[in-house]
């Protein structure tokens, strides 16, 4: 699952622990793409595709990701097993849960010991949607083309709320 030009490599790596968080995840996605940055998406869980999560991210920087987006439920340890590996910018979506709605998520991502640094975004959809513009800010720091897109953004769901203001 790619979204990706013939002629530039993926810059943020969307990352989540099983095909279910993709619904959720998906919502990161859709930022970037609106953004016009180039992603892809993977699903590789930290307990069950130890290795394979780790080659990825090991090889992530080289390949050109500039940052990691990490969706993940209950015990969480997606975004943390990631951030150990790499010195990308990682930031972990927990994803809403039917135990806990996801405070035990939630716990488990932004609780990381010290010198291994998680950007913890909020629950579910709203936390994905935010992860996406969250890494455009990241890249709009040395890409003037994303950060006139992320303005552009911004200033058209300001118009939006500001056409919603009165109420009659």
């Amino acid at each position: 699952m790619t979204q990706q030009s013939q002629s530039s490599p993926p810059r943020v790596a969307i990352l989540m622990g099983s095909r279910s968080d993709l619904e959720t995840m998906n919502h990161a996605s859709d930022m970037l793409k609106k953004l016009q940055i180039v992603h892809e998406v993977r699903i590789l869980s930290a307990h069950r595709a130890t290795d394979a999560l780790l080659e990825y991210v090991g090889d992530a920087e080289k390949r050109g990701i500039q940052v990691i987006i990490a969706g993940a439920g209950g015990a969480a340890h997606l975004a943390g097993v990631i951030a150990a590996k790499t010195m990308l910018p990682v930031l972990g979506v927990p994803m809403q849960s039917k135990a806990l709605q996801g405070m035990d998520s939630l716990l488990s991502i932004v609780q990381m010991p010290k010198g291994i640094p998680v950007g913890t975004l909020a629950i579910g959809t709203a936390g994905a949607a935010n992860a996406g513009l969250l890494a455009a800010a990241i890249l709009a720091l040395s890409d003037h083309g994303v950060r006139d897109r992320l303005t552009a953004f911004r200033e058209e769901q300001t118009k939006k709320v500001l056409a919603d203001q009165f109420v009659s």
